[in-house]
């Protein structure tokens, strides 16, 4: 969906989260595509990437009426990175020039690897578009090492039942594993680079301790509801003077549709939801490689972009 644009506004912060440090908070800005209601916090001033990931869009919640378009993504192009889209309500019918095609319903995830380019196209489905009904998807760009950016291209669509579901905090909070590993439970998605995601629901009162090891990139944004981040530490820098801007002694109160970015110390973030929430956290291995981007092309090199942009204009990608 879409492509990178230029950063807009955020707000700053820094506490230290159980052992992890918040180091920004950054609210969702709304950006829409025609009629389809969007926002994204990344990037955000200030908060280029969250190395690896790249980019979010937000699109809705909205209710479309019956006999509409649905979603604008018709088919466009992509190289050198993977998306990892979130049908929260509504459905995306999905069809690649790998030969993939699906319809996923709500409460299910579409994990590509664009890899060395593919044509796509995420549209809503015919029942969708016949009836309308409600619509919130969010999509998250995660970028490849250099080595793997040329990998073949690879989808997977997983409808909700799919998904693995762990009980938290005494059944107050539900985990989805979508990538990687959580408590000895497999996700039905290894992917390329080891990136572990998530989905969580919190009912108000939940408390939970989530696993981030030193040195991983955190992903966390919450979709709905309100949370507090942190724990202790918040209080000492309360007492002195050094608390940042909605820091509490419990940690940083967090509101809907903002993203949390921490350093790479520690190992544990403590989440407590201060209303019925939904958030989107995961942890992968930073790159720290060049960013060079274009549209749908995210490669090292600007080069390689002119070559990514050779190579689709030659058909090389495949057409439907």
């Amino acid at each position: 969906m879409t492509s990178l644009s230029q950063p807009s506004s955020a707000s700053h912060s820094s506490t230290t989260t159980g052992s992890r440090t918040v180091t920004g908070q950054f609210p969702a800005q709304r950006d829409d595509i025609a009629d389809l209601i969007t926002r994204r916090p990344l990037p955000g001033r200030g908060l280029d990437q969250v190395d690896p990931f790249l980019f979010l869009n937000h699109h809705g919640p909205q209710v479309y009426r019956p006999r509409n378009n649905g979603l604008p993504f018709g088919p466009h192009p992509h190289r050198g990175f993977e998306t990892v889209t979130f049908i929260l309500e509504g459905d995306i019918a999905h069809r690649d020039t790998g030969g993939h095609e699906s319809v996923i319903d709500a409460g299910g995830v579409q994990w590509m690897t664009a890899g060395s380019g593919l044509v796509h196209e995420e549209v809503s489905s015919a029942d969708f578009k016949r009836d309308g009904g409600p619509l919130e998807v969010l999509q998250l760009w995660v970028n490849l090492p250099s080595r793997l950016k040329m990998s073949p291209p690879k989808y997977v669509g997983l409808q909700r039942e799919d998904i693995p579901s762990l009980e938290l905090d005494d059944g107050k909070a539900q985990l989805d594993l979508i990538a990687g590993t959580w408590a000895g439970q497999v996700a039905p998605i290894q992917s390329l680079t080891g990136i572990t995601m998530t989905t969580l629901t919190l009912t108000a009162g939940a408390h939970v301790q989530l696993e981030a090891p030193a040195g991983r990139s955190v992903f966390f944004y919450l979709v709905r509801g309100a949370v507090t981040v942190g724990g202790t530490e918040s209080a000492n820098n309360l007492a002195s003077g050094t608390a940042a801007p909605g820091a509490t002694a419990s940690g940083i109160d967090v509101a809907a549709q903002h993203l949390v970015t921490f350093a790479h110390d520690g190992d544990t973030i403590t989440v407590t939801a201060r209303a019925d929430a939904f958030l989107v956290f995961g942890h992968a291995d930073p790159i720290r490689e060049p960013v060079v981007s274009h549209g749908p092309f995210v490669m090292t090199t600007r080069q390689e972009i002119n070559e990514a942009i050779a190579d689709y204009q030659a058909g090389k990608f495949g057409g439907f």
